[in-house]
């Protein structure tokens, strides 16, 4: 017989479901910086130095991984997380180095953000959220607000929409590569990581596979300049820390609600992108991130006493 959480592990619980939480604040920056550092130091080249930095702070906190405590974590965590981690971050960055300007810049951002909605039917489907029938309406809003983002301008069709996929397929196919792998790795991490953490190999593998693919790349010399030196180490602080307090989350917290708090992200992230970026989206664009925050509200309230 399985005994009831004690007051104070429930309280550990929140705690660090709050840490997790505390994660989209830092999230929310990456899409305009990421732009930014890539106009600054290339697209590849650009997202390699940031993911080195970003590896070496969390290595400050957390200490350099030890072999004998690779080898104890279960090999699906390690090895499948680790393949999604990388793959995850090398999908994201790099569809936002590849906009073929600003403002798409802010679409593929909000492409990437569908993860909130596919992590809770993850988790629905392998057991780690009881299914809810509001979470049916809450997750078609989310998606729908997409639909808008992509429409833009242009009348509602699958015509316009292919159409707009079409003019940069490089970039679109990565951001909703990206929307994919992100809710694999946070399911597959909740289910075997059993308090590892392996955040730091993670990212240090992320920082290797972009230099690698750096240096096969025809992109030029990285030219540090005092604006790109400044911005990616802001780029790599945020993301050193947002990781981290996502990973606490992950392997303390509930995931469900971590992944309904992060609906929030697109609106933080198009508020700060449009500054940062200094762009106008069209109104399409706004009406997209309301349904996101819209779905984000009734699964809220589907999963609040979970």
């Amino acid at each position: 017989m399985s005994s009831s959480p004690t007051p104070s592990s429930q309280a550990a619980s929140q705690r660090a479901t709050l840490i997790g939480l505390s994660a989209v604040l830092c999230w929310s920056t990456s899409v305009g910086l990421f732009r930014s550092v890539a106009e600054h130091l290339g697209p590849i080249g650009g997202a390699a130095a940031v993911f080195t930095l970003g590896a070496l702070l969390v290595t400050l906190r957390f200490g350099r991984p030890r072999l004998a405590q690779l080898r104890a974590m279960h090999p699906v965590y390690l090895w499948g997380c680790g393949l999604l981690f990388v793959l995850y971050e090398i999908a994201l960055s790099l569809s936002l180095g590849f906009a073929s300007n600003r403002g798409q810049t802010l679409e593929l951002g909000m492409i990437n953000y569908l993860w909130p909605s596919l992590t809770i039917v993850l988790a629905t489907v392998f057991g780690l959220q009881r299914f809810r029938a509001g979470l049916v309406p809450g997750v078609l809003l989310a998606m729908a607000g997409i639909v808008l983002v992509l429409k833009g301008d242009s009348a509602l069709s699958i015509a316009s929409l292919w159409a707009n996929v079409q003019s940069n397929p490089l970039a679109y196919g990565l951001a909703f590569s990206a929307a994919w792998l992100w809710p694999c790795y946070s399911v597959i991490a909740k289910r075997y990581a059993h308090g590892a953490n392996a955040l730091p190999t993670f990212l240090w593998g992320v920082g290797a596979v972009l230099w690698v693919k750096y240096a096969l790349s025809d992109e030029p010399a990285l030219h540090l300049s005092l604006p790109a030196i400044v911005q990616l180490c802001m780029l790599s602080g945020l993301t050193a820390l947002g990781y981290s307090c996502w990973d606490h989350g992950l392997r303390a917290g509930n995931l469900t609600v971590m992944a309904v708090g992060s609906y929030f992200t697109p609106v933080l992230s198009a508020l700060v992108g449009t500054v940062w970026l200094q762009v106008q989206p069209s109104w399409s664009f706004w009406q997209g991130v309301m349904l996101v925050t819209a779905g984000s509200l009734i699964c809220w309230w589907c999963t609040r006493s979970t």
